[in-house]
């Protein structure tokens, strides 16, 4: 895992919203069920920097892998045909990020409410 200062960490995290859910409601297993490791990456704003993450999509939900980790909130769905819609926070700080899954791999973009930060980020399935 990639060590942030903790504004950048807090930035990040709101970009690692962006990685995963969608509008469209999963009430099954999906083919995007698993693990993920997503990078997000902070372009614009006071935000800069790189983070990674795992995260699980369980039934087309986003959550954490590990469910005891409570570093941040995140939550968020993948519809049946990939497109990723998330939501990222902690405290008062938060960032929605879209995007599409495809097979192994996927991406989109991110921003915080404010637009203050911005950026993309990258997932990637782990086995």
């Amino acid at each position: 895992m990639i060590k942030l200062p903790t504004s950048q960490f807090a930035s990040m995290l709101t970009a690692f919203a962006v990685v995963t859910a969608t509008s469209e409601i999963a009430s099954a297993r999906t083919g995007y069920d698993g693990v993920w490791s997503v990078v997000v990456h902070a372009e614009a704003g006071p935000c800069s920097g790189a983070y990674r993450c795992p995260i699980a999509i369980v039934n087309g939900s986003v959550r954490h892998v590990d469910p005891n980790d409570q570093s941040f909130d995140i939550y968020g769905r993948v519809a049946a045909r990939g497109q990723v819609r998330v939501t990222v926070s902690r405290g008062d700080q938060r960032a929605t990020g879209l995007g599409r899954l495809a097979g192994v791999a996927g991406g989109g973009t991110w921003r915080s409410p404010n637009g203050c930060c911005a950026g993309h980020w990258e997932a990637e399935r782990r086995r």
